[in-house]
């Protein structure tokens, strides 16, 4: 997943910030797929002030198909996410580092 996206030019980074944030929340909830967000805690950990922006970049997230979103209109049950990809270790490795 982190290789395509990589290679995806359409991605800003307010993208990449709110994946970030993403990524943190489904790390404090034990790496356990799908997983509960609330848009006020994503924004703030991608720093992203504009709740216009945080709807477009977490629709188009979900339009490229780099993760699930179903949204929750609770203010405290918070939205659920699940990623459509896999993270491996291929994922894990840059592009410079060969295996031989």
């Amino acid at each position: 997943m982190l290789k395509r996206m990589s290679r995806d030019n359409s991605l800003l980074a307010t993208h990449m910030s709110l994946f970030t944030a993403l990524f943190i929340c489904w790390q404090r909830n034990a790496f356990v797929s799908p997983f509960m967000v609330n848009r006020r805690m994503l924004m703030t950990y991608a720093k992203i002030a504009s709740v216009a922006t945080y709807h477009k970049c977490i629709r188009e997230l979900r339009e490229k198909e780099y993760i699930g979103y179903k949204p929750s209109y609770h203010p405290q049950l918070g939205s659920q996410i699940w990623w459509l990809e896999q993270f491996d270790d291929s994922d894990a490795s840059p592009p410079y580092i060969t295996n031989e």
